[in-house]
């Protein structure tokens, strides 16, 4: 396969430019409050169409991540940044905005010692002192494994817990940079430990070379440590310097894995080729209240 035939994407791959009222509303609002977020810095394809409908997810702990994963786009290098007034800035973006639900996320910060935890779990409170019915979900890197780095974050009770596996094992150390898949797996694992009532979520992006029983196995994996969300999307190289695409999915495998998602217990699974973690996340709550309750009756 050749680099043209890799790059050419399908018709289905299209973007709705929206940048009306509300989009420049919320880019004005992020500068003034001097807060980032991972629609701008990872490029996410459907900035557009989220922030027309007032939503957003916010970065954390600054714009540079100490890692390089070869798939995204956010700047790596040393961080500077450690800002403890921003759980309140995003907190106060959150209730400009009147959001249901929240998603926040961050850049991986190794440089700290518990990972930017601390700046999480205040961020779910200065949240939740506002806005005391808008829903917390909180999008976490691995904190190197830190269990007690995990538990700050747990004890701040937030709605949601999200931590994406990204790719199958065995291209998981080619993909992701320090991340593993069993540290992953690990996490979320303890997480329903600390927390069993709370949610976990994770993402799977397709197109980096997986093969298709390497999918299941990966659902098969998250199931087996309790994950009750699940997001399922298609890859797109950012620059030249990142991973190619192998693969453009058609929307109906993302269809098929959907189900194939839902036969193995997950709560809600969003499969498509434009689905990325935090795409229609307040939805995706929604549909998982709903499943949860109906398996209890």
């Amino acid at each position: 396969m050749t680099t043209e035939q890799r790059e050419r994407k399908p018709e289905w791959i299209k973007i709705k430019l929206t940048t009306g009222e509300n989009y420049t509303e919320i880019k004005n609002m992020m500068r003034s409050k001097t807060l980032h977020t991972v629609c701008e810095e990872a490029r996410c394809p459907n900035i557009y169409e989220c922030w027309a409908n007032r939503t957003a997810t916010f970065m954390i702990l600054g714009d540079i991540c100490t890692r390089a994963c070869r798939f995204c786009a956010v700047n790596t290098g040393l961080p500077t940044e450690l800002d403890l007034q921003e759980p309140e800035r995003v907190a106060e973006s959150t209730e400009q905005m009147g959001l249901k639900h929240c998603v926040v996320t961050s850049v991986a910060r190794d440089d700290l010692q518990d990972g930017g935890a601390m700046i999480f779990a205040e961020t779910v409170k200065a949240i939740r002192r506002r806005m005391p019915f808008c829903s917390v979900e909180v999008l976490i890197p691995d904190f190197m494994g830190n269990e007690d780095a995990l538990r700050v974050v747990m004890d701040a009770k937030p709605d949601i817990l999200n931590h994406n596996v990204e790719t199958v094992e065995r291209l998981s150390d080619r993909v992701r940079a320090k991340a593993k898949y069993d540290r992953t797996l690990e996490l979320l694992r303890r997480a329903k430990e600390m927390q069993p009532q709370i949610p976990t979520k994770s993402s799977i992006m397709l197109g980096v070379g997986e093969e298709w029983d390497e999918i299941l196995q990966t659902m098969d994996d998250l199931r087996a440590v309790g994950c009750n969300i699940l997001t399922i999307g298609q890859y797109l190289q950012p620059t030249k310097k990142h991973l190619n695409v192998e693969k453009y999915y058609h929307p109906d495998e993302f269809a098929k894995l959907k189900e194939e998602g839902m036969k193995r217990g997950f709560s809600h699974v969003e499969s498509g080729p434009l689905v990325r973690s935090s795409y229609h996340a307040h939805e995706q709550v929604q549909s998982a209240s709903k499943a949860d309750a109906a398996q209890q009756v």
